[in-house]
């Protein structure tokens, strides 16, 4: 295999702790329910988004290659279900504990949400070619870029949990979480504009 690992895990790195729907949704579970409520989330997007990569290492990709249109249709519905989730925290009303949602997304959710993530998607999408090699063993080096991508997963995530827990604990009034919940949507929201941009 030929795989360069520094250069997987800083490329993993980098699309891993920048913003996107995972990203704000880990925030935002972890300022509503807290760090350990937030735990399947994060395992969940980890293992979801590993299963993608593996999908599209071994053959899915090249169907997205091959009629380019259902990616953009897939990237359009993902990121019309995304601008509804953020419309959704957003529009949570304040207050202690009041969120979008009435318990934390569970493992299994997180895993599928991946499907629907454009962001998920073009990591995934660009991953693939990046780091495999042609004529190379690429059930061995499609399986290595999974894990690594899926390990990385869970210390930025919990990064962004983290943070959504300490703003959680930051703010005292109904008003203050209003405000968070409208700046969380409207960060999710801008993570899908982003993308189309």
């Amino acid at each position: 295999m030929n795989v360069p690992i520094l250069s997987l895990i800083l490329f993993g790195l980098a699309g891993g702790i920048t913003p996107g729907p995972n990203n704000m949704i880990s925030a935002g579970t972890g300022a509503a329910f807290g760090f350990r409520r937030t735990l399947p989330q994060i395992l969940g997007v980890a293992i979801g988004f590993a299963i993608m990569v593996v999908a599209v290492g071994l053959g899915l990709g090249g169907l997205f290659v091959a009629v380019p249109q259902l990616h953009w249709l897939l990237k359009l519905v993902g990121g019309a279900y995304l601008l509804f989730l953020a419309w959704k925290i957003a529009s949570a009303a304040g207050g202690m504990g009041a969120t979008a949602i009435e318990r934390p997304p569970t493992l299994l959710q997180s895993a599928l949400f991946q499907w629907v993530n454009p962001k998920a998607w073009a990591f995934a999408l660009s991953v693939i070619p990046a780091f495999t090699t042609p004529g190379g063993d690429l059930l061995g080096e499609v399986l290595l870029i999974a894990a690594v991508l899926g390990v990385l997963s869970l210390p930025c995530l919990a990064v962004w949990a983290g943070f959504g827990v300490l703003i959680g604990r930051l703010l005292s009034t109904p008003r203050q979480h209003r405000i968070l919940n409208i700046v969380m949507g409207g960060l999710v929201a801008l993570s899908v504009v982003t993308l189309f941009v």
